[in-house]
């Protein structure tokens, strides 16, 4: 029977599904408190929100996103939702966390640009740049040519005012 606080978690994941840039799926079992809160943490620290909600409700939610029936197939046993705006924070955060503990977390798939992806999809995005990393380095590469053209034309300036000064010096 829903109750208030089942329907706010229900339009806060619907809210999450619809706004965050990648999904991951993981299954938690197995892992024990203080490994988990240290997961947490470093998702937290990511800017990933990470989160255990009954699997029922996760799909009444996908339901309400307009992904109905997207999940079922994934969401069976004891599932933890990783959401973030930047697709490859969660990747990055499940690597590190898997170079420690292989065999603890899971990951059952992950949701990306409207497309639901297998699990194997997750090491892709975390070898790639994250969305800052990327912006520095479009903008180095944008700055560089402007770089290379100020000091060429202050070059170029330095050269004409030693010859003017020597012809100066010459003439006086």
């Amino acid at each position: 029977m829903p109750n208030e606080h089942k329907i706010n978690i229900v339009k806060d994941t619907s809210e999450k599904l619809k706004n965050s840039s990648g999904v991951y799926f993981t299954k938690y079992t197995g892992i024990d408190v203080q490994t988990i809160t240290k997961l947490r943490k470093s998702f937290r620290d990511n800017d990933v929100d990470f989160s255990v909600t009954k699997n029922t409700l996760t799909k009444i939610a996908a339901k309400d996103a307009g992904l109905d029936g997207l999940f079922d197939e994934i969401l069976n046993g004891q599932v933890a939702i990783a959401y973030s705006n930047d697709p490859t924070a969660p990747a990055k955060v499940i690597k590190d966390f898997k170079k420690e503990n292989e065999d603890l977390l899971e990951i059952l798939g992950l949701f990306f640009d409207g497309k639901l992806y297998s699990s194997d999809k997750y090491k892709e995005f975390a070898n790639m740049p994250s969305k800052e990393e990327s912006l520095a380095k479009m903008v180095m590469m944008i700055n560089q040519p402007m770089t290379s053209l100020v000091s060429t034309l202050n070059g170029s300036m330095v050269s004409l005012l030693g010859a003017l000064n020597n012809l100066k010096n010459t003439k006086s």
